[in-house]
Formats: structure tokens, sequence, C-alpha cells
């Protein structure tokens, strides 16, 4: 997606199939398959129609399938009590390999200030991972006579479950001119 800036904890629905035409156009491939991989473990990838009420309607019934958590931003009004122990930052990381795993992207959690700083860019998104999981992270497409093999109503969607903000996928198209 495009959005800038600190994610919102809003549901966005990008359609991204204008992007996969103009790829396999390029790449002339006339049969085989065209793999949309999401790089986020809050984001979605999913085929389905691309219509504005619709996108409404996939917000909100997510939205009601995992509430976001009651200190998050994107919690609503209602007076929603749902707690996500992944959101309980202070306690995180919480084992030897989410440890690591701070170490391997860079943060150095032994120091005091790293670890409040890691701490303070962690967005309250439990939500947002337990719906992504639901939704699944990749579409395979078929491709035959140089086409995308989809229904006539039919778009691949990238689901951004805990944004808007600057997302990428990864596309990879496999086959034969």
């Amino acid at each position: 997606t495009t959005a800038e800036g600190p994610p919102r904890q809003a549901i966005s629905v990008e359609d991204l199939t204008p992007v996969l035409h103009r790829l396999l156009e390029a790449s002339k491939l006339k049969h085989g398959t065209v793999t949309v991989i999401s790089r986020h473990t809050t984001t979605a990838i999913t085929i389905n129609e691309y219509e504005s009420f619709l996108m409404n309607d996939v917000a909100k019934f997510l939205l009601e399938l995992a509430p976001p958590d009651e200190r998050s931003s994107g919690s609503s009004s209602s007076g929603s009590s749902v707690r996500y122990q992944h959101n309980d930052i202070d306690r995180r990381p919480a084992s030897t390999a989410e440890r690591q795993r701070c170490f391997d992207n860079g943060w150095d959690i032994d120091q005091p200030e790293i670890l409040q700083q890691w701490r303070d860019q962690e967005p309250i998104n439990a939500h947002s991972h337990l719906l992504s999981m639901v939704l699944g992270n990749s579409e395979t497409i078929p491709v035959a006579e140089s086409k995308l093999v989809l229904g006539q109503w039919q778009s691949v969607l990238l689901v951004d479950l805990d944004g808007p903000r600057n997302r990428t996928v990864g596309i990879q198209l496999m086959g034969y001119q």
C-alpha cells in the first residue's frame, strides 16, 4: 500500500490486480502461475470482489471477529474488554527465542534504553496478527493464454489489518512463454 505514517490500526484493502496484469504483460508469460505473498505479519492476501461497500462490510466483520484490544488506538468506544497477551509490551520479549529474534533484527535489548525503544515502537495489534492468520498470507493464480485465471468479479486483494501504512508484497511469476 502507499499510506504513510504510523499505523492507525484500521483495516484497508488495496486491489493488486492491475499491478499483476502489468507485470504479467511485461513478462510475456503465456502459461504458468503468479504467486503473491504478504511480507508482513499483519496483512493478508485474498481473492474476492473489490467493491467499496463490500470493503466496508469486510472491515466491520473482521473487527467484530477479532476486536482490537481495549488498550489499542483502534478500539471502539463500545467498551470492549478484550485484552491480548501479545499486547502486554512491558512483558516482552518473554522467551529466549523471542530475545534472539530481537537481536537478529538489530535490537540490542540488553541495553535498557534500547529495550525501551523496541517496546515503544511495538503497536498494540494482536487482533491484526490473528486476522492475518485467519485470512492467509498468499494466493497463487493460474495463468492461461497470458491471462490471470480469475472470475469476472474477482480481484487479488492486499488486506492491511494494522494500517494503513506503507506495505510491500512479494510477487513471483513462473511458467513459460
